[in-house]
């Protein structure tokens, strides 16, 4: 049964884990904006207040390396898989923002079409898959503070190649680790270079380049 404060939902938790752990980067998200490094201009979302609150977030779900994105020079990007698992560990920041902020991002990070998100038929079943597209499954990770905790990803799970990340995404991530989440940087290191698409494609003294 799904708790009667979830019923009338106002404000979600958004847990972010690829370039979004950077706040300037996500800002782009709410406020518009082209975000460094990046080959796209934001359109932003209707109502542009800033999160709520914030805060580090950790996720049990794999990270990985996939695909080729348009705004991050045609290289890889950000997924998690759909199954959680504990021995898996991923840095993510959360923040707290209106429902119809949520679906924005959402509609921004699946190239602006327009998605029917029921979110209290993905608290009950746990994710669903609105759009056969990379970020077209959203994921509902639990509940903190009486808001949903949800993300998107991939539907096709980790049955995918990995692909090498640009180093212009890489600073994006790395800057979120160490700004947002205040990371040392060994910390970042070992993340990072365990990752798959990066452990392939990177070794320790080309990430350390990219601190």
């Amino acid at each position: 049964m799904i708790d009667s404060r979830l019923e009338n939902i106002k404000y979600v938790w958004y847990a972010s884990y690829g370039s979004n752990l950077s706040r300037d980067r996500f800002l782009c998200y709410i406020k518009g904006g082209k975000p460094r490094g990046s080959e796209k201009v934001e359109v932003g979302c209707k109502d542009k207040s800033l999160p709520i609150k914030e805060t580090t977030y950790i996720m049990r779900y794999p990270l990985y390396f996939a695909k080729s994105s348009e705004r991050w020079q045609n290289k890889g990007v950000a997924f998690i898989g759909l199954n959680k698992d504990e021995k898996h560990h991923t840095y993510s920041r959360k923040y707290l923002i209106t429902v119809e902020q949520f679906m924005d991002v959402v509609k921004q990070e699946n190239n602006g079409a327009a998605l029917d998100i029921d979110l209290i038929e993905i608290i009950k079943d746990g994710s669903k898959t609105l759009r056969d597209s990379w970020y077209g499954t959203i994921l509902y990770l639990g509940e903190e503070g009486g808001y949903p905790i949800l993300t998107f990803t991939a539907d096709w799970d980790l049955d995918v190649p990995y692909n090498k990340p640009s180093e212009e995404y890489l600073s994006m991530i790395i800057n979120g680790l160490k700004t947002t989440l205040e990371l040392e940087d060994t910390e970042v290191l070992n993340y990072l270079s365990s990752k798959p698409g990066v452990a392939d494609n990177y070794n320790r003294n080309e990430l350390e380049k990219l601190l």
